[in-house]
């Protein structure tokens, strides 16, 4: 009989290939700098990982969201923070999605090859948190562009993209069927947003984990970032959404693995009255039971 074999098994073993060469002393020194692990987000880019979900006539894998959350998980499972960087991986699956031609052959590649970074996504606001489709910023058209006013929170990674997918509402909520309608996504040039109708302003927090306030006073976007269809912006959003709860439950996965490999190792070594903790039932259990569930 045929033991199972991996199908996976050449990208877990490349994954933590790569991440065998970041060991726990640089995520530690970049955590205590509160910096952002530039080197170990570049290593990931140029050998592809972060394109795994970007087709290949735009430079990518052309591979799964299975493949992408098996490298996730051998991310998190080396002891890297792909934190850092998945939404390299998942935030233009909007674009690619509902995009026009001209958006897909202008972006994409450069998204692939890592030479603009598109790590953000603008939905979350302080007023109505998850409750997306009572959101308040707008966007109103005039002329060739969008005005936007507003605010979001808790926007990750602004500082490391080139652009942001944002969700604004283009119709007034008392003017649609469902309230799910009349919201827009656009692509956001973070360059020639911030300072320019659009403020950043970052959110101290307890774990190295970039995030922010953004305010957004009459800032202009050309009419042409809009993606899809005007007032279909919640449905595409989901594109982008579900694939980030899949990607971020596979690096849950990762970091549970890494906590077993530590724990399985501390008890072999930690040694009270005179034998190691490891041959208790009492610490057995525990261990067992979180590896089968």
């Amino acid at each position: 009989m045929l033991a199972n074999v991996d199908p996976y098994q050449d990208i877990r073993e490349a994954v933590r290939d790569l991440c065998s060469n970041f060991p726990a002393e640089y995520f530690r020194k970049i955590d205590e700098e509160r910096a952002y692990p530039e080197t170990f987000v570049q290593a990931l880019t140029d050998a592809g990982w972060l394109a795994a979900l970007i087709p290949q006539e735009y430079g990518g894998s052309g591979l799964g969201l299975t493949e992408a959350s098996v490298i996730m998980e051998e991310v998190n499972r080396s002891g890297g923070n792909s934190g850092a960087c998945h939404g390299q991986m998942y935030n233009m699956g909007t674009l690619l999605r509902h995009g026009s031609a001209e958006q897909k052959a202008r972006y994409l590649p450069e998204i692939a090859s890592g030479k603009l970074r598109l790590q953000s996504m603008g939905v979350t606001e302080p007023t109505t948190g998850s409750d997306t489709t009572k959101l308040k910023t707008t966007a109103v058209r005039k002329g060739d562009r969008y005005v936007v006013n507003g605010q979001k929170v808790w926007i990750s990674r602004i500082q490391h993209s080139d652009l942001m997918i944002l969700l604004a509402r283009t119709t007034p909520i008392d003017q649609v069927a469902k309230k799910s309608e009349g919201m827009s996504i656009f692509l956001v040039d973070l360059h020639q947003a911030i300072g320019k109708g659009m403020t950043v302003r970052p959110i101290p927090n307890m774990v190295n984990h970039e995030t922010n306030e953004l305010f957004f006073d009459n800032l202009e976007i050309p009419a042409e970032n809009l993606i899809g269809e005007e007032g279909k912006g919640f449905k595409y959003i989901l594109d982008g959404l579900n694939a980030e709860r899949t990607l971020i439950a596979a690096e849950c996965i990762g970091d549970g693995y890494w906590f077993l490999d530590k724990v399985c190792k501390y008890v072999k070594e930690r040694v009270v009255f005179g034998r190691p903790i490891g041959q208790n039932q009492g610490v057995q259990f525990p261990i067992a039971r979180a590896h089968v569930n």
